[in-house]
């Protein structure tokens, strides 16, 4: 019988597989595929929880899942091109996601108090101070460490993504940063990785 948590996440998924951005995916076959962009980001985000936090709640499970959810809804594009647009753009999607996640966990039977603590951590509230939040945070940077650094990477100019790799850094806790280091990033990557933490 299903639980709660899977109809939530399995409604999650639903809502990742009307994105209209699609991403080429390998699979282990070799085979390319064009899958939902977001729908994959929510599996390898679940993927990197369960690899290195096998420990967690339901409400983290559900967060780390909902990070982008409907996010094509909120485009870059709407937003002012300037550093303060960034962040207003960041800010309106940490909201959408909480409220968009915390509606489906009410109609799935999660009770208030779940709903609205899940709702923070995908706020980004208390980073540093709380555990759920801060987990969210290190598999978000793990995740983009991992499979969305090197196109990030052939966009942008070194001195632009070595900066970006030293706020990711500092937003991940002594644990995420121990586990950055185990990856086996090409070598372009690495050294990029390399001249940030110098």
């Amino acid at each position: 019988m299903p639980t709660l948590l899977s109809k939530t996440l399995l409604a999650i998924d639903d809502i990742n597989k009307q994105d209209p951005n699609k991403i080429t995916i390998d699979d282990l076959n070799g085979d390319k595929s064009l899958q939902f962009k977001e729908l994959i980001y929510g599996q390898q985000m679940t993927a990197c929880l369960e690899q290195y936090w096998s420990n967690n709640d339901e409400i983290l499970q559900i967060a780390v899942r909902a990070q982008h959810i409907k996010r094509w809804h909120l485009p870059r594009s709407e937003f002012p091109q300037n550093k303060a647009g960034y962040y207003q753009w960041r800010i309106a999607l940490g909201k959408f996601h909480a409220e968009l996640t915390q509606q489906l966990m009410l109609e799935h039977g999660y009770s208030d108090e779940m709903a609205t603590n899940t709702a923070s951590i995908l706020r980004k509230e208390n980073l540093k101070t709380s555990h759920h939040t801060q987990t969210l945070e290190d598999v978000a940077c793990l995740v983009f460490l991992q499979h969305y650094f090197g196109d990030f990477a052939s966009k942008h100019n070194e001195k632009k993504i070595i900066r970006i790799l030293q706020k990711t850094w500092k937003k991940m806790s002594p644990k995420g940063q121990k586990i950055a280091l185990t990856f086996n990033l090409p070598q372009q990557l690495a050294k990029l990785v390399e001249k940030a933490l110098a």
